[in-house]
């Protein structure tokens, strides 16, 4: 199972979309990038494999997009995500 994260501007929670086939989930993520670097409004709808709930939205209220996989694990306390080092 492959989740897609959509972050909004001014909402702190992701709107969460499943999708079963990596494949699946690589042209939705896709989707998104190509709105977000297209710049000029448009609308996108998603279909969430889970539970078969569609969302539709404008892609100028989208800043970010993130796709984790559940298969792989993430060590002990760590929520998946973008981690910085910090060297020192």
């Amino acid at each position: 199972m492959y989740t897609l994260e959509l972050l909004l501007k001014g909402n702190p929670a992701p709107i969460v979309i499943h999708q079963k086939e990596e494949e699946a989930a690589n042209r939705a993520y896709q989707s998104v990038v190509e709105a977000l670097r297209n710049g000029s409004p448009q609308s996108l709808e998603l279909t969430c494999d889970r539970t078969g709930k569609k969302v539709f939205l404008l892609t100028a209220e989208l800043c970010g997009v993130q796709m984790t996989s559940k298969s792989g694990t993430a060590p002990m306390g760590v929520r998946p995500g973008f981690l910085a080092q910090l060297q020192g």
